[in-house]
């Protein structure tokens, strides 16, 4: 068997590791010919529990880890070290979790997922996306939601976005994959002046060689995901499935059935063929910005 890197670091938060870790430990039960529920007994557990381990949607005692190795076979000094280890490291707090008064648990799991993700295509039809945001458009999608919040709180929850934004200056940064309903640019959060410096932004994001970014305009009618914003995370270890994220009001979905995830994608393939072309967004973003907010 064949371990995954166990490194720490910011493109591996806790909710990837549980992931991997989970995976790992399905394929060695599998193996073994075990079955959930006697790998539940094995920990004083459930079926279920094993499941949600399996998935990496709980966390892990280092013992219930060790005690399922033993009952897979896993003698091996070293490999048992680095399952151990990644159990251990899966258990550490991301860099958000400094943030937890102000980031809701369902959020704290996208913002792993994000960290870890290879590619992130992502349709929306309100706000331009989070990791593309300026301070003051952020400030200003911040205040939609918490306008009574103290001043304090609402400079954290910006930090917290502009933080959020370092894994596009990685080294080793995700591919983006941007999809954006022309009233995005249309509707004018936090003002002409905010709404100018923020297309700007936009348009010197397009130059960036992991960045891409596409307008569906109002010509184009209707179109695929009229349902709503999503996104799709993709991840560069094979063992970890795609997964969609759909943010609701107070809480989130996230899903990772094979037909749903085909379901998203066609979804996502047909708007990239709807909207305009790449190579035409630095125009229509020009064109929109000297329109709705000239100098």
């Amino acid at each position: 068997m064949t371990t995954v890197p166990v490194e720490g670091g910011p493109t591996s938060g806790p909710t990837v590791l549980r992931m991997l870790l989970g995976a790992q430990l399905r394929r060695l039960r599998e193996g073994a010919g075990v079955s959930r529920e006697t790998a539940g007994w094995e920990i004083r557990s459930s079926e279920s529990k094993i499941s949600r381990m399996e998935l990496g949607r709980v966390g892990f005692k280092e013992r219930d880890v060790a005690d399922l190795l033993t009952l897979y076979g896993v003698t091996v000094p070293d490999e048992r070290a680095a399952l151990l280890k990644l159990a251990r490291d899966a258990n550490s707090p991301g860099w958000w979790h400094r943030y937890g008064d102000v980031l809701p648990g369902w959020f704290q799991s996208y913002l792993g997922l994000e960290a870890a993700a290879a590619l992130i295509r992502t349709y929306e039809v309100q706000f331009v996306p989070g990791l593309l945001q300026t301070p003051a458009y952020a400030r200003a999608v911040v205040l939609l939601g918490h306008h009574d919040a103290p001043p304090a709180e609402v400079d954290r929850r910006v930090r917290l976005r502009m933080e959020r934004q370092g894994l596009l200056r990685r080294s080793d940064p995700p591919q983006l994959w941007a999809v954006l309903d022309e009233a995005v640019l249309r509707r004018p959060v936090g003002g002409a002046a905010v709404m100018r410096e923020q297309v700007d932004a936009l348009i010197e994001a397009t130059a960036a060689p992991h960045v891409r970014l596409q307008i569906v305009p109002f010509d184009a009618g209707g179109h695929a995901a009229a349902g709503g914003a999503f996104s799709i995370l993709r991840f560069g270890d094979q063992d970890l499935p795609d997964i969609v994220y759909i943010e609701q009001l107070t809480s989130a979905v996230y899903l990772d059935k094979r037909d749903d995830l085909d379901h998203y994608a066609t979804a996502m393939e047909r708007l990239c063929g709807e909207a305009a072309p790449p190579e035409r967004t630095r125009e229509l973003l020009a064109r929109i910005r000297d329109e709705l907010y000239p100098a």
